[in-house]
Parts: structure tokens; sequence; C-alpha cells
């Protein structure tokens, strides 16, 4: 495994070299400025103050200025992607999935978590002295007594996986289940769940960590009684039709950030302030969202076999396309976990 890593990283910073030598040569054809899209998982003044060193040197080191772009929800960068108003954006892989089938986004690299995590998990959240709701089962009671702090519709941790391992495993409608539903960023949540306001909502390992450091009082207000499978770490998207260059230079921007050259320790500095703390960027490609994929899938065959106003025909022919495509996946899958 160490050979392994080894290897993988030497192949990453030689691949870095060589595309940061040919920055010269292809940087005309980069837009100016380049816009780096953000999603929502707190407020847009925290982001900012999180990415904006980052941004900086990557505005440095491309020879271009970096311009930061914020929506409001997911989706608003990922329509921004879509319009070209946004080049380059960090999503979870949900969001990812969508900019890749709708907006003509590409993953090209990875976040790393600073500790080591090989991911992330999804978790529920509730206020710590909450002595009625300790464990899963205990918010499974469709008797409309509980506020439930959904996550944004494009977000991995605070809605797809949830959705599935929690209400869907469990054949639970949180519309139908809960005295009220809202959807909300990350820290919104939490910060709702502590101050009392929701009864329990979705997060996830990495905002809880960052909510432990710029909201300490309200991190010390709040447990986890829910935590989810691993999710993989989140990845940067482009839009695919930049140009070779362009995609060369950015690619070996990312690759070789923290890892080459003399100021690497103070970059690997800049990335552990970033979002809930990032090491080095690994390669990474469309692939990843792969497990993403399937868990959507297998979403959506379970509320399709629960349909009982579906005409029989029309179900069984839906549910045999998706069954296709989860073969594919697996296959997919399979052959990527060959190659690794």
């Amino acid at each position: 495994m160490f050979k392994k890593a080894m290897t993988a990283g030497i192949a990453l910073a030689a691949f870095a070299t060589v595309h940061v030598a040919s920055i010269g040569a292809a940087r005309a054809d980069m837009p100016n400025p380049l816009t780096f899209g953000i999603i929502s998982t707190e407020s847009s003044q925290g982001l900012k103050k999180s990415f904006s060193p980052f941004l900086e040197d990557m505005g440095k080191q491309l020879g271009v200025e970096v311009k930061a772009f914020f929506a409001s929800d997911y989706a608003g960068v990922i329509e921004a992607m879509r319009f070209k108003k946004v080049d380059i954006a960090w999503f979870g892989n949900k969001s990812a999935m969508e900019a890749v089938d709708r907006a003509d986004g590409e993953v090209f690299v990875q976040t790393v978590d600073v500790t080591g995590n090989p991911g992330y998990w999804s978790l529920l959240l509730t206020q710590k002295d909450n002595d009625k709701l300790n464990k899963l089962e205990d918010v499974l009671n469709c008797d409309k007594s509980l506020t439930f702090g959904n996550g944004d519709p494009n977000s991995t941790s605070g809605f797809l996986v949830p959705s599935f391992y929690v209400f869907a495993k469990n054949d639970v409608d949180p519309k139908k289940c809960y005295k009220s539903v809202r959807n909300a960023s990350h820290e919104t949540n939490a910060l709702s769940v502590a101050n009392g306001q929701v009864d329990f909502a979705t997060n996830n390992t990495e905002s809880l960590s960052r909510l432990q450091k710029n909201h300490p009082d309200a991190y010390a207000k709040i447990k986890a009684i829910w935590k989810s499978p691993l999710i993989p770490n989140d990845p940067i998207v482009w839009r695919s039709d930049l140009d070779k260059g362009t995609k060369s230079i950015i690619k070996g921007f990312f690759l070789s950030y923290g890892r080459l050259g003399p100021n690497a320790e103070k970059e690997r500095k800049i990335l552990s302030g970033v979002s809930s703390g990032w090491a080095p960027f690994e390669d990474s490609s469309n692939a990843q969202l792969y497990p993403i994929r399937q868990l959507q899938l297998f979403k959506d065959k379970r509320k399709l076999a629960g349909d009982e106003r579906m005409d029989a025909a029309d179900k069984a022919k839906k549910i045999a396309e998706i069954d296709r495509k989860l073969e594919v996946l697996k296959v997919l899958s399979e052959n990527q976990l060959a190659l690794r």
C-alpha cells in the first residue's frame, strides 16, 4: 500500500512539474478573470474568508484574476457553470453529478482531508440535552411532533445520503412524518439545532469540525445520533469545454499546490484553512461519482416500487431501466477498482 501511494505521489509530482512549466505557452487562452464557484455550505462571508488566500495564490500562479462566485444554494453554482459564468467549482459529489449532467462539467481533481480521513460522513444532529432523541429510531416516528432541518436538495451529505439511508430504507417520507421540514445549509442547520429552532437536522463531519472552530458555543450544544457510510471526498469540477492548454495549466496548478516548490509548506498551511481543512489535491475524474449515481438510482428505484398509483407495466419498464443502469455502473465501478 505504501509503495503504491509513493508511486502515485511521484506520478502526480511529475505531471504537475511538466504542466506548470507550460504555463507561459497556453496562458493566452485562459479565461481572465477565471471564476471559481463555491457551494453554500455556510455563509458567503465565512466561505470568502476561508477561500480567499487560496484563490489569491491561484491567480498569482496562473497569471490571471481569479474571482469567487457565491450563490444562495447549490443550484445557483450549477446553473452558473451551465451558462459559463463559472469556470471551475468546488462541489459535493451530488452537486458535482448534477454539474456533469446538466452543466457540461467534468471532475478533474479531488480534495483531501487534512487529517487524513479517506472521506467524510453524513450526520443527524440534535440538541445535546434532548433525552428523547438519542438514536436513529427516535426520529422515525411519523406523529408530526418533530421539526426537521434537511439539507440543500443538491447536497450529498445533507440530502441524498440521509434521503436513502435514513428515510427511503425505513419507508419514511419526511414531509408526511414531521411537523415541518425546511432546507438550509450545513451551518444554518447546525445552528438551528443548537438554538432549538429545529428538533434535528442533517449535517456532516467536515461541517461539524468547522462549526467547532467558528461557533464553539453552538457546537457544545449538539450531538450526533446517526452517522452514514463513508462518502468520497469532494470533487473540483471544471467546464469540459475549456481548451486543452487551459486545462493542462489548471490541473498542473492544483496537483503541484502544496507539493512542489519553495512555498509548498506555506501552501499546505493555506489549504488547511480552506473549508474544514484540506491537504494537497489528488487526481480524479467523473469515475469518482459512480457510487453517488448508484445511490441516486437505488433511491429512485425504491420510490418507484412504492408508488401504488403508477401503472404496473410502466413501473416495471422504469425499474428495468434503472436496473440496467445499475448493472452498467457496477461494471464500471469494478473496472475502476481493478485499475487502482
